[in-house]
């Protein structure tokens, strides 16, 4: 099982991106999905999730307003669209599958896969 992210980069602040996260599950569309992040000397956080259909999403509330994740399980692909970027945003970015994938606290929980991660760097 592979999760390919991509689409990270740098931008400055107030800048967007778009996110985009490749799997290769053979069930995705079973599989709820996550966005996670960790900055330098920070623990990995949740930054968003959506359950199997897409109907259900979840946001950190740093992040709500601002980011909008979406999936596409005919291409076994889930995005994040990153709007207004600020540099507090600067971390590598992960994606994750698990079919009972969430947060408690802010940390990972059910994650049954991760992909390698992408890297933002925001400017100020």
């Amino acid at each position: 099982v592979q999760l390919q992210a991509s689409g990270g980069g740098l931008v400055q602040a107030g800048g967007s991106l778009r996110l985009s996260c490749a799997a290769s599950l053979r069930s995705f569309s079973s599989y709820a999905m996550g966005w996670f992040r960790q900055a330098p000397g920070k623990e990995r956080e949740f930054v968003a999730d959506i359950n199997w259909s897409g109907g259900l999403t979840y946001y950190a509330d740093s992040v709500k307003g601002r980011f909008t994740i979406s999936r596409d399980n005919a291409k076994n692909t889930v995005y994040l669209r990153m709007n207004s970027l600020k540099p507090e945003d600067t971390a590598v970015y992960y994606c994750a599958a698990g079919l009972t994938l969430g947060a408690v606290r802010g940390a990972p929980r059910g994650v049954d896969y991760w992909g390698q991660g992408t890297l933002v760097t925001v400017s100020s």
